[in-house]
C-alpha cells in the first residue's frame, strides 16, 4: 500500500542518512498500520471467495528488516542501545491517510497497552537503594540526543524517608552543571516554599521527570519543555524512586510535572488545589516556583501555599496561626 511503502522510505532515510538503529512507532501510527492490515485482510478474503490469487497484504505481513518495532518493544530493548523513539509523525506527517481515517470511525482498532518498563534495584535500605538507581541513571544513554549534551544526569535530592515527595519538570542550565535539581532561582525559591512548611530542604525529596536538561540548539538561550516520548522514557526512573521512598503526598511543580505524571489531563490553573492521585498516592498539582517568579503577586502566591497547606493537613503537621495567614491582604 502506498501510506506503508512512505512509511518504509522514511524509514530507510532515518536509518541511512540520519544513523537511527531503532524506529519506535506512536500510538497513532500503530493504528494506522493495524487499520492498513485490516483492510488488506479482507480485500485479500474478497478476492480469494472469488478464486483471483491474492498477494499478501503489505500492512498484515511485514517483511524482514523493515527496523519498525512497536512501542511496547521499549520495555525489553537494550538501555545501552541508542533509538530515537516516535520519529514517524503521529499527524499530518502522511502516516494515515483521510481515507484511513474516515474508517476508524467505523472500525476502530484499540491501541496496544504500554508496557512499564520496570527497573531493578539492590539495596537493604532506602538509601542504598535510591544510591543503585542514581548509578544506573548515571549511565543511561536511552535518549542520545539528551546523553550527547548533558553535563551531569540530576537524579534526585533528599530524605530517602521524605513524606513529602516534589516533582519539577527537568533540569535547568544550573542544575545540568551542578547535578543537584532546583538549585537556580526557582529552586531558590522553593526552598522558601519548603521551609514556610516547617521544612528544611534535607527533610524532603526533590526529583524531576527528566534527569537529563532537554537540549536546546547551541547559543540559544532558556530552556524547552520535554517531550511526551522523553519523558515516557525517564519515568521508569521516577516511578522507581517513588516505589523506593513511598511518600505519603506528591506534590507536582508545574503543568509539565503533572502531565508526565498523568498525562494531558487538563491545565494546572484548574488543577491546583485538588488531590489526584498517582499509583495509589495523593498527588497534589500547584504552580512551578518559576511562575512564582514572573506572577509575584500575593494572590498567586497565596494560592501556592493554600496547595502546600493542603499537604500539610495531609500528612498531620501542625499549622500554625502565623503560618495560616502568609500572603493575606493585610
Amino acid at each position: 500500500m502506498e501510506t506503508l511503502d512512505a512509511l518504509r522510505s522514511y524509514v530507510r532515510f532515518l536509518r541511512e542518512r540520519e544513523g537511527v538503529r531503532d524506529v519506535h512507532l506512536s500510538r497513532a501510527a500503530r493504528r494506522g498500520l493495524a487499520l492498513l492490515a485490516a483492510v488488506g485482510n479482507k480485500a485479500s478474503a474478497a478476492k480469494a471467495n472469488t478464486g483471483t490469487a491474492v498477494v499478501p497484504s503489505a500492512g498484515s505481513r511485514r517483511p524482514p528488516g523493515d527496523g519498525l518495532q512497536p512501542e511496547h518493544a521499549r520495555s525489553t530493548a537494550s538501555t545501552s542501545s541508542p533509538k530515537v523513539a516516535d520519529a514517524v509523525p503521529t499527524s499530518g506527517g502522511g502516516a494515515t491517510s483521510s481515507r484511513t481515517t474516515s474508517r476508524v470511525a467505523k472500525s476502530p482498532t484499540p491501541a496496544a497497552p504500554r508496557i512499564e518498563e520496570i527497573i531493578p534495584v539492590s539495596g537493604s535500605t532506602k538509601a542504598e537503594q535510591l544510591a543503585h538507581l542514581a548509578e544506573r541513571a548515571s549511565g543511561c544513554v536511552k535518549c542520545p540526543h539528551l546523553a550527547a549534551r548533558r553535563h551531569s544526569v540530576v537524579f534526585g535530592v533528599g530524605d530517602p524517608e521524605a513524606r513529602i515527595l516534589f516533582v519539577g519538570e527537568a533540569p535547568g542550565e544550573d542544575e545540568d552543571l551542578q547535578g543537584e535539581p532546583f538549585v537556580g532561582r526557582a529552586g531558590q525559591l522553593l526552598t522558601k516554599m519548603i521551609g514556610a512548611m516547617g521544612l528544611a530542604r534535607e527533610q524532603v525529596y526533590i526529583a524531576n521527570i527528566l534527569k537529563c536538561r532537554p537540549d536546546m540548539p547551541a547559543g540559544s538561550p532558556g530552556n524547552r519543555k520535554p517531550t511526551r516520548d522523553e519523558m515516557d522514557t525517564c519515568l521508569p526512573y521516577l516511578r522507581a524512586q517513588i516505589d523506593v521512598i513511598q511518600p505519603q503526598v506528591l506534590i507536582a511543580l508545574g503543568a509539565t510535572a503533572l502531565e508526565g505524571l498523568l498525562g494531558p489531563v487538563g491545565g494546572i490553573s484548574k488543577l491546583r488545589g485538588k488531590f489526584l492521585e498517582y499509583r495509589s498516592i495523593p498527588l497534589m498539582p500547584t504552580f512551578h516556583p518559576s511562575y512564582l517568579l514572573r506572577n509575584a503577586s500575593h494572590t498567586e502566591k497565596r494560592k501556592v501555599w493554600e496547595d502546600l497547606m493542603q499537604v500539610m493537613e495531609r500528612v498531620e503537621m501542625p499549622i500554625s496561626d502565623k503560618q495560616r495567614g502568609f500572603f493575606l491582604s493585610k
